[in-house]
């Protein structure tokens, strides 16, 4: 067993469980290290859902997962993870979380697991796979080779590189013959052409928020997010870019609903109000109301008004484009942000060249894929964990299975 994320426990955890014998290999201090810095150190664990709701949400070769989710769906999930001792609640869009709030808490269950199947830890970084005959032999470490009858690759992608996800699994995957699809960022922060610099360090929250690829709509929903030095961030922006795949062929664009509690006509009737109480103030002085400082400015600007107009003198005109300004903020989007910044990494190991089922590599017998390291990767609210956990099931009964019955099975 190659990497000890969240898909590399858990396939550990199912190869032990169904008795074969398991060396897990992690070169880093702690287990789970990625696993404890999701959903702000909460842990989405996953996603309170049907097998249906889950394929929906894996925009990206989702039919492949079908027999993973099938086996092990977000319920099932639920019951493994009480069935170790962490209390879930279940939040907005079915999102779980452990009642704890505490990541750490779910690693910890997943490690006692791991004890209590006395799942051997070995603190090494793999170099190589041992292959011959077209069949996985082991692992080659820095400190050592480590024979085996199944080899599960379960290295994480390239996003977060301080976790240990660093591409390396990529590599070992292609160097046994398989295709890797371009690596590339999804749940990323976004560049824009400049807005997000002016108003630096904005939160905004309670928003709505359109992503619009070559103007089709393509996704929208409600929440917080936050403008920064290189664009924009925050939950909203990150859920968007999962959407926006195809930056060399096609142009991107957010619109923000500032004010969404408020249609436009009560908006309208929201404007008049502000205007008649600051009705002899310059129009750059009559917005402390309704907006956040460090927006107006660029409201003013944008909507086109003379920023010393008194407000009195301003027309119909001027106050419906103000509205529509209010209701449809426009940021053009330059593209997403380095993979490396990004939540889950979109690219990997080709699934064409993997059984769906198993998880078994489809050119080297013996060697399984789990988690991100293969070319899946789902929108937010816990779905990807999902695929880590079930994935790693898949890899983790089948490679146990594979098993010849001698102690070195890794």
């Amino acid at each position: 067993m190659i990497g000890g994320g969240a898909a590399g426990m858990m396939a550990a955890i199912c190869a032990a469980e169904q008795g074969g014998a398991v060396t897990l290999l992690e070169p880093n201090e702690r287990l789970g290290k990625k696993l404890n810095i999701t959903g702000k150190g909460r842990c989405n664990v996953t996603n309170n859902a049907d097998l249906e709701t889950l394929l929906a949400n894996v925009p990206k070769n989702g039919k492949f997962l079908y027999s993973a989710f099938f086996h092990f769906d977000g319920r099932a999930a639920m019951a493994f993870f009480e069935g170790l001792g962490v209390p879930l609640k279940t939040e907005r869009g079915n999102r779980v979380f452990p009642v704890s709030d505490r990541a750490f808490d779910v690693s910890a269950a997943l490690e006692r697991r791991l004890k209590a199947l006395k799942v051997a830890l070995v603190r090494d970084r793999a170099v190589s796979l041992d292959i011959a005959d077209g069949a996985a032999q082991g692992v080659m470490g820095e400190k050592g080779r480590y024979p085996a009858d199944a080899v599960i690759l379960a290295t994480g992608g390239v996003s977060y590189p301080a976790t240990g996800s660093t591409g390396e699994g990529h590599r070992m995957a292609a160097e046994a013959g398989h295709t890797v699809t371009p690596l590339q960022g999804s749940l990323v922060p976004l560049r824009d052409f400049g807005v997000g610099r002016r108003m630096q360090g904005l939160s905004l929250r309670n928003v709505s928020l359109t992503a619009f690829e070559n103007n089709k709509k393509i996704y929208t929903d409600f929440g917080e997010m936050l403008f920064t030095h290189f664009g924009v961030s925050g939950p909203l922006v990150l859920s968007a870019s999962a959407h926006m795949r195809h930056f060399e062929k096609k142009a991107y664009r957010l619109e923000i609903d500032l004010k969404p509690a408020l249609d436009e006509r009560q908006l309208d009737r929201r404007l008049l109000s502000d205007f008649t109480k600051y009705a002899n103030s310059d129009f750059c002085n009559a917005l402390d109301d309704l907006l956040p400082q460090k927006l107006i400015p660029v409201i003013v600007e944008w909507a086109e008004i003379p920023p010393h107009q008194k407000v009195h003198d301003l027309t119909k005109e001027q106050r419906r484009a103000l509205l529509h300004l209010l209701k449809h903020f426009p940021v053009a989007i330059a593209g997403p942000c380095p993979v490396t910044d990004a939540i889950v990494t979109s690219g990997g190991v080709k699934v064409s060249e993997i059984n769906p089922a198993t998880m078994e590599s489809k050119i080297v017998k013996g060697l399984y894929f789990a988690g991100e390291v293969i070319d899946v990767d789902a929108y937010t609210g816990g779905f990807n964990l999902q695929i880590a956990w079930a994935t790693g099931r898949a890899a983790g009964i089948a490679a146990a299975r594979n098993d010849t019955g001698q102690e070195r099975d890794a």
